[in-house]
């Protein structure tokens, strides 16, 4: 289907025949929509796509008619409050097919016995099926970035400026942390529906992702903004593992740089992506987080979490979200310990691999 947000207005208005300038949404003599076929068709493409739990698609289709309908008209509000609460409600109904899923996997081998153990077994394949195909849904994704040429030329460049100060190797780990950090932000624009750019870097900023279209209500812009910390702790993850396998310190030192760079991330302020999940706190939903983070400058005395604790409990008691939800308090916290426990765990091997050097 082409992109309806790119729908190219008629030169007259169907029902009064006034003459329209291409971008009008509604006509300025009897308000009629212009795009009024379309948007009926769209709306029946997200309500069919919601009925059968595609809920990725059933966003699409709701955003391009958010962008078709006027920013100030009653139904602009209503869509944009239906993309806000399926958003919302996506984890929940993802949970729930795939119980669904198991059960009737149980269910074909019937309640006896000998089904029960078969039952199980069957559930427990399909579960590593489920595993394994997301695992490579990822890594087919990881991959988008590399045909973009402005991506992979400001990558390089990067790479570039970064190989004279530290060495090729910590370069390009460096530089790949920051790149699966930003395909984190890119899998959950997608996953909402929301077209975005490939990631674009700039020396000694990181690096950014275009949105072409608006994210809808706090929810969204939290779960978005922690998706990159949440990518960039497996890229963590993984460097720490390769230095548990071949015992390179540079691999531990590209580990302690990734995690502690997400930690920066998690700062609640501008547009940082602890600032886009404090926009979903209550007021003492961000005092905990700030708690559980000052918690664990204690335990791990890295000074990136007093420094992101403290300024939590500064802004703890800001404009609090007007739908607060404590499900983004626990990932953020979450977050902010096992990004804190990898950083501790490969600090000391990075720091005697920077002294060697």
């Amino acid at each position: 289907m082409s992109d309806s947000t790119l729908a190219v207005a008629p030169l007259v208005c169907a029902h009064c025949a006034s003459q329209l300038a291409p971008t009008m949404l509604s006509c300025p003599v009897c308000h009629t929509l212009v795009h009024g076929a379309l948007l009926q068709q769209l709306a029946a493409e997200a309500q069919t796509a919601e009925a059968s739990g595609d809920t990725t698609v059933a966003l699409t289709r709701w955003r391009h008619v958010a962008a078709l309908l006027p920013p100030d008209a009653e139904q602009h509000a209503v869509v944009s409050a239906r993309i806000a609460a399926l958003g919302k409600g996506a984890p929940a109904m993802a949970v729930a097919e795939r119980q669904a899923k198991e059960e009737k996997i149980r269910a074909r081998f019937g309640r006896g016995k000998f089904g029960s153990v078969l039952g199980t077994i069957a559930v427990a394949l399909w579960k590593m099926w489920f595993v394994v195909v997301l695992v490579l849904t990822k890594l087919k994704l990881l991959l988008f970035g590399f045909t973009k040429l402005g991506t992979l030329l400001s990558m390089l460049a990067t790479m570039g400026i970064y190989w004279t100060l530290w060495g090729w190797p910590f370069a390009v780990g460096f530089v790949l942390s920051i790149y699966v950090h930003e395909m984190g932000h890119v899998s959950a624009l997608r996953h909402y529906g929301i077209r975005a750019s490939a990631p674009m870097f700039v020396p000694f900023l990181g690096a950014f992702v275009r949105l072409r279209e608006s994210l809808h209500g706090d929810w969204e812009n939290a779960m978005v903004g922690l998706a990159g910390p949440l990518w960039g702790l497996g890229a963590a993850l993984v460097s720490y593992g390769m230095y548990v396998a071949t015992g390179a310190p540079i691999f531990a030192a590209i580990a302690h740089t990734g995690a502690w760079i997400n930690l920066f991330n998690l700062l609640p302020v501008w547009q940082l992506d602890g600032g886009r999940a404090f926009s979903a706190m209550s007021r003492n939903h961000r005092l905990l987080a700030a708690g559980a983070t000052l918690a664990a400058f204690a335990a791990t005395h890295e000074p990136m979490l007093l420094i992101v604790g403290l300024v939590g409990a500064a802004l703890a008691f800001g404009r609090p979200s007007k739908q607060p939800d404590g499900r983004v308090a626990a990932y953020y916290v979450a977050l902010v310990w096992v990004l804190a426990a990898v950083s501790a765990l490969a600090l000391p091997v990075a720091s005697a691999a920077g002294r060697m050097r």
